[in-house]
């Protein structure tokens, strides 16, 4: 059974820095897209950041490029996500998603595993 289990969620000031995880288990998505995905209240799920799989390419959303670093480790088969200069906007549910493509995607159609999510909340 595949499990993606996401950690390191919490409340935090605006201009703080969180790193989010993400372990898989069940499976090796050493060869497959790994991305991040949030929803803030109210709001459809939105695409943040994916890594392929062998970890050289990275694609982010244009609103997190600059403060959002994707990163993965495929021996521990786990994915991060470091946010800096976190802004309230950034509230949200922050989704893991194991992907079935090796490339990068930011179609969310393309991601079949899916774990429970972790909050982020972003105090002004």
């Amino acid at each position: 059974q595949v499990q993606l289990v996401e950690s390191g969620g919490g409340l935090v000031q605006a201009g703080s820095s969180l790193r989010l995880s993400c372990a898989a288990s069940g499976r090796t998505f050493s060869s497959n897209c790994m991305g991040w995905v949030r929803q803030a209240p109210g709001k459809e799920r939105e695409f943040v950041a994916a890594i392929s799989g062998a970890g050289s390419r990275t694609t982010y959303a244009d609103s997190v490029k600059r403060p959002f670093t994707i990163s993965r480790d495929n021996a521990r088969n786990t994915v991060y996500l470091q946010m800096n200069s976190l802004k309230p906007e950034d509230t949200a549910v922050y989704y893991c998603a194991a992907g079935s493509v090796s490339w990068t995607s930011s179609n969310l159609n393309t991601y079949p595993y899916w774990g429970q999510g972790t909050q982020v909340t972003v105090s002004s």
